[in-house]
């Protein structure tokens, strides 16, 4: 597989792996209008949760934990689903810390939802971090953290550094969906949004060579582990002049598509 750096050649399709925008807006279906490009989504992986046999393996007894942590819709269904499967009362007064508004109201499906029961930061973890210290109690000596089995460790090194104590319990795991539909299909760029992305790929098509497919990544992990599989990385973000992916994408696509 090359790793030579790719001629700039016009961009004429892209492939997101990620679900399709629920509202039908993205500024990457912006991108294709204002550039005329073939602009798909596809998912490259999938949640599944964890079976409550696998999960009491673990040996997480989530009646012990007053104080929960929640980063993901996902991270809140399957914590309620265990519950249920496994009959485990959650105590009305448990308390979530939410890392934004917007997973704290989809808490409304689950529970009488009382904002003193609810905290909630803007979507980034320093914020996160400091709602937890301001509102923990002495009661709250460990954190319960519902997780996926693939995850960014970013929150988990904040959390030791501020010796916050938790307890990560693996609730759901990312797995490769089904693209083999994709097998003759050929898209000028790809777009990936994290590791599991790069493994479901393979995993469908373990032949797969980059050649002239231009690579777009978002964040360190994506990047390193592209590099790891010896992929050549055309687009990146972040960075100090593209703060999002779908900047530097329309950046690349204006140097590679003008004639």
């Amino acid at each position: 597989m090359s790793n030579k750096t790719a001629v700039l050649k016009s961009v004429k399709s892209i492939l997101i792996s990620q679900p399709s925008p629920e509202n039908g807006k993205s500024p990457y279906l912006d991108l294709g209008n204002e550039f005329g490009i073939k602009v798909d989504y596809r998912p490259f992986t999938h949640v599944e949760g964890v079976s409550a046999k696998d999960f009491r393996k673990d040996k997480v007894y989530l009646e012990q934990y007053s104080a929960v942590i929640m980063t993901s819709r996902n991270a809140i269904e399957n914590y309620f689903r265990l519950s249920e499967e496994m009959r485990v009362k959650i105590s009305p007064e448990t308390k979530y810390f939410c890392i934004s508004e917007a997973i704290a109201l989809y808490l409304q499906k689950f529970i009488q939802y009382r904002k003193r029961k609810v905290f909630f930061g803007d979507g980034k973890i320093p914020k996160l971090i400091e709602v937890i210290n301001k509102h923990k109690e002495k009661t709250d000596n460990n954190f319960l953290l519902p997780c996926s089995d693939v995850h960014d460790s970013t929150l988990d090194n904040a959390l030791q550094q501020h010796n916050i104590n938790f307890r990560e319990a693996v609730m759901f795991k990312t797995v490769a969906s089904d693209l083999s539909d994709l097998s003759d299909v050929k898209y000028d760029m790809i777009v990936f949004f994290n590791p599991s992305g790069f493994h479901s790929l393979y995993k469908n098509f373990p032949d797969f060579v980059q050649e002239e497919t231009r690579i777009a990544v978002f964040g360190n992990s994506t990047l390193e582990t592209a590099k790891e599989m010896g992929l050549r990385i055309d687009v990146m973000a972040p960075t100090p002049e593209f703060p999002s992916l779908a900047m530097a994408i329309k950046k690349y696509v204006q140097e590679a598509n003008q004639k």
